[in-house]
């Protein structure tokens, strides 16, 4: 299967407040950086963002699409996502506000996948529907989902083949699973750049 990334960057960042694609993180955009990790593991990225958004220059290898319908949440974005693959690819899908998103994590998530059609972390009995992998073919149950209003990710998990990795088990890859760690404040984002020696 060949693999590939969707991005989504189109939310509202309010707790932020400024748009979360275009903070500087090191001599990069928060973006920009998620791109360059991402694209060392696959051969194709799609960066899903709202319609009228403006983004930061991105390299070529990143394709920029946009959302049909707004504040339809992780779902909408991951359909559009989708729609720009082949039956053959599988998707690692994240946000664009985790900026210590490791290549390992990315790599174990997609070698967690093979034998079902979506492979998610999950701590307790919370899930992380933007750090999992999903089979392209998952497209039509997606749709299907937003046709019937019902947004939660956790619908299509219940209705997919869907691998549930405890997060204890990506520690190998990730030891401080710093690939869950996204940023909905600026409290979040200084202390990430404090983290990353950037602050």
């Amino acid at each position: 299967m060949e693999r590939a990334a969707i991005i989504l960057c189109g939310g509202h960042s309010r707790r932020m407040g400024r748009p979360k694609a275009w903070l500087p993180f090191g001599p990069e955009t928060m973006l920009q950086r998620i791109v360059r990790i991402v694209s060392t593991e696959v051969s194709t990225v799609i960066v899903v963002a709202a319609q009228g958004q403006e983004l930061p220059p991105l390299p070529a290898i990143a394709t920029v699409v946009y959302d049909g319908q707004r504040d339809r949440g992780p779902l909408q974005g991951l359909a559009r996502g989708l729609q720009c693959l082949s039956a053959s690819q599988v998707a690692y899908v994240t946000s664009c506000d985790v900026p210590r998103l490791n290549t390992a994590f990315v790599r174990a998530m997609f070698d967690f996948l093979p034998g079902y059609d979506i492979a998610v972390p999950q701590e307790a009995t919370f899930c992380h529907p933007l750090a999992a992998v999903y089979r392209s073919t998952v497209l039509p149950q997606v749709e299907l989902l937003l046709e019937r209003d019902q947004l939660r990710p956790m619908f299509l998990f219940d209705q997919a083949s869907t691998r549930f990795v405890p997060v204890d088990d990506l520690r190998a890859a990730d030891p401080e699973l710093t690939s869950l760690e996204n940023l909905n404040s600026p409290e979040d984002y200084e202390r990430a750049l404090r983290a990353s020696g950037l602050a």
